[in-house]
């Protein structure tokens, strides 16, 4: 067994008690390892993409207990991706937690990171139902924590609807997972599809309202409409670092979907097959809408980017929904680049209202305030790459899924609902930096009580993750095509299944 793949859920799980009981009183300790810790992550990603890359899907079996019997995680070319993705996102949020104070402003913030860090990335390597939901819970639990870092009577009415949300979420899951063992006696994902490929005629409606749960669930994490709501307030009312990480939140919603609709419930199902797309398709399509029409209308810079994080999960979906190994390497590349620019735009938005003082993110006009032109800069590339205009990420992300919805039965439905959403959020993005930007030159005054310098880091952690989406694009060749490597591996489920069962499973 490769050792390497257990150590990013091993890492974050030791170091976050490490740091509430031995350095809890000293917040440059808890920065140092917090940062350490995160450095290590990138690397063991790095080395696990690799690994991925090269071969097959990869088990590794806790207490070496073999599957599926013992808990297993399992790394292939998907999981590898997603580790990479949020290592490199969280060690950007580190610096900027660190370098603009935000993490001095409550208690436990780097601990919590570190628990939020083990949650995400075991549900990307967990090879189990079940575990998936215990790694759910993690990260959400962590999440609560996170998201009420500093107080505040906005941030904590917030936080209620985003545990109540949650909390239904999680028993909707247990009542899925519940559902799915009893038709199936077992929840490990390959065992899990070759029992679904056996099911007897009259179990196939009960297996199929276990996965049309399991939908709904991955959906509320996904924000997908009608289950949206929750996104706004939760995320407008967030620390900046803490909702920049959170944007790879709603992917793990995302990635389950991914997961389980092409292992267990897809074409080889046969009678347990799940009519997902029936399904995720047109709800995909009102979230595009529906967030484009808060991104028009929103009075406030980050607002307006949680409207964008929901507009751009339409977009994502919307390729998944296609279920076609050319839909699902758009989506994984539309994936990254939507993370990051959500990512990026939480963390200009948090610039922008420090600078504005009393003006804070409010999109009016107010007095000139400082290095207005640096984070104009910044807004536009973000902005131009979250609406999908050349020459960034943005742009290439939605061609790919255009292109991938050539031939498909609504084809004219999908090509136009995101062309004119693509022009809607233009005009909202453009709106949004003409009052922050332009229309400040006119307004007299001055910001009051601004300090006479503001700290580099912060920018450049901004700027970092600018670059990735620079980065996709100059290097789309080859990205693109590890993305269509990952879904043909993903449409081989037999790979996975030998994988983790043996060969002798069959798969």
């Amino acid at each position: 067994m490769n050792h390497w793949i257990i150590v990013p859920v091993v890492l974050p799980a030791m170091l976050a008690p490490l740091l509430v009981l031995a350095v809890r009183h000293s917040l440059p300790l808890q920065r140092t390892f917090s940062a350490l810790g995160v450095a290590v992550l990138v690397a063991v990603a790095v080395g696990l993409l690799a690994v991925a890359a090269s071969g097959p899907p990869q088990l590794y079996e806790l207490g070496d207990w073999p599957a599926p019997f013992g808990i297993v995680l399992v790394l292939d070319r998907l999981s590898a991706l997603m580790l990479l993705l949020t290592s490199l996102l969280s060690a950007a949020v580190v610096v900027y937690a660190i370098s603009s104070g935000w993490d001095s402003r409550g208690r436990h913030f780097h601990p919590l990171l570190q628990f939020q860090l083990m949650g995400v990335n075991g549900a990307f390597l967990t090879g189990d139902v079940f575990n998936l939901f215990v790694f759910f819970e993690v990260l959400l639990i962590a999440s609560y924590g996170l998201m009420l870092h500093g107080g505040g009577p906005g941030r904590l009415k917030a936080g209620v609807q985003y545990i109540a949300v949650n909390l239904t979420g999680s028993t909707l899951f247990l009542v899925a997972v519940g559902t799915l063992y009893a038709v199936t006696g077992t929840l490990n994902m390959a065992d899990l599809a070759l029992r679904v490929r056996e099911i007897a005629p009259e179990n196939a409606a009960l297996l199929q309202v276990g996965g049309l749960l399991l939908l709904l669930v991955f959906g509320i994490k996904a924000a997908l409409v009608p289950l949206h709501f929750w996104l706004p307030g939760t995320y407008a009312n967030t620390p900046a670092p803490v909702a920049a990480l959170f944007a790879i939140m709603t992917k793990v919603g995302a990635y389950s979907i991914i997961r389980v609709y092409t292992l267990v419930f897809g074409p080889e199902a046969g009678a347990g097959a799940t009519p997902t797309g029936e399904w995720l398709l047109p709800a995909a399509l009102v979230t595009l809408v529906l967030g484009t029409l808060g991104v028009l209308g929103a009075r406030g810079l980050v607002r307006l980017v949680c409207y964008a994080l929901i507009a751009s999960m339409g977009t994502l979906l919307t390729a998944v929904a296609l279920f076609t190994p050319a839909s699902t390497a758009a989506a994984l590349y539309y994936m990254a680049h939507s993370t990051l620019a959500g990512a990026a735009l939480f963390l200009i938005a948090d610039l922008v209202a420090e600078r504005r003082g009393r003006f804070a993110d409010r999109l009016q006009a107010s007095p000139s305030f400082a290095q207005t032109g640096l984070l104009a800069s910044l807004f536009f590339l973000a902005a131009i790459g979250m609406a999908g205009m050349p020459p960034l990420s943005g742009f290439l992300g939605k061609l790919l899924v255009l292109d991938s919805a050539r031939g498909a039965e609504d084809m004219t439905l999908i090509w136009s609902v995101i062309l004119v959403t693509s022009l809607v959020t233009i005009l909202g993005f453009a709106r949004a930096g003409s009052t922050l930007f332009w229309k400040c030159a006119a307004v007299e005054g001055r910001i009051e009580d601004a300090p006479a310098r503001w700290p580099a880091l912060p920018i450049a952690a901004a700027g970092a993750i600018l670059a990735g989406m620079v980065a996709l694009a100059a290097l789309a060749g080859p990205v693109t095509g590890y993305f269509q490597a990952t879904a043909e591996q993903l449409y081989s489920p037999g790979v996975y299944i030998e994988a983790v069962l043996g060969p002798a499973s069959g798969g």
